[in-house]
């Protein structure tokens, strides 16, 4: 049994899905032999951590809303989070690299070790199932899920927004003030908040900063963003 396994308490049936999950692509460029790299496995296990996080966040917390959990989750699935995962793991030391992606520091880089963490989960569910797969991711993420969840910053749309939306790509909200009406010592402040050129919602305030947390709120009670995710 591999190291990643025992820290994992899973076993491979089939240990080529093992060794293709740590494959980083630039070794496949390098090598002469025939391998293949994480990167189909990357985008299912994203997908199989998606779903088990997100039942297990359902199932557990019956009176939330839709706002919290999708806060937790964006946390609890971020790239970065997902880098602790696999620091925590050792995972560098087991990724097949090429000499020059090494050289540069890749076995410690977060992306390569988020892109193995899903792809490990990826090659779990071909091998064992859902049920299995989704043990080990939350075994991964437990930790964190209780100090996200007994940290939750209810008050703060603009940095909910901002965090859901860094979790889909690491680009930041754009607001922009659309307009200013009545006297001054009681003026309305109309703000809207786009993100990719999307608009993603609108607010009316006091101040223009009020008007962009109301934008913020509003973003986050429709969900546009899911669409684009």
């Amino acid at each position: 049994m591999s190291s990643i396994e025992e820290k994992v308490s899973y076993r491979f049936d089939d240990p080529v899905l093992l060794q293709t999950a740590l494959t980083h692509p630039s070794i496949v460029a390098e090598s002469k032999e025939e391998l293949v790299d994480n990167q189909r496995l990357e985008y299912l296990g994203d997908a199989v951590l998606q779903l088990a996080v997100t039942e297990e966040l359902f199932l557990r917390f019956p009176n939330e809303g839709e706002g919290p959990l999708t806060k937790w989750r964006a946390r609890l699935v971020s790239k970065p989070a997902l880098a602790e995962y696999g620091m925590k793991l050792n995972l560098g030391s087991a990724i097949l690299i090429g000499k020059g992606e090494e050289a540069n520091g890749g076995r410690t880089r977060a992306s390569s070790l988020a892109d193995c963490i899903e792809a490990l989960l990826g090659a779990i569910y071909l091998d064992g199932g859902f049920s299995a797969a989704k043990e080990v991711a939350l075994n991964l993420v437990a930790d964190a899920l209780e100090e996200v969840t007994k940290s939750s910053d209810t008050g703060n749309p603009k940095g909910e927004l901002q965090e859901v939306l860094q979790a889909i790509q690491p680009t930041s909200p754009v607001y922009e003030i659309l307009s200013a009406s009545g006297p001054d010592h009681d003026k309305v402040f109309v703000a809207s908040v786009k993100w990719q050129d999307v608009l993603l919602g609108r607010g009316e305030g006091a101040s223009k900063k009020t008007a962009e947390v109301a934008a913020a709120a509003n973003a986050l009670e429709r969900g546009k963003w899911r669409e684009m995710a």
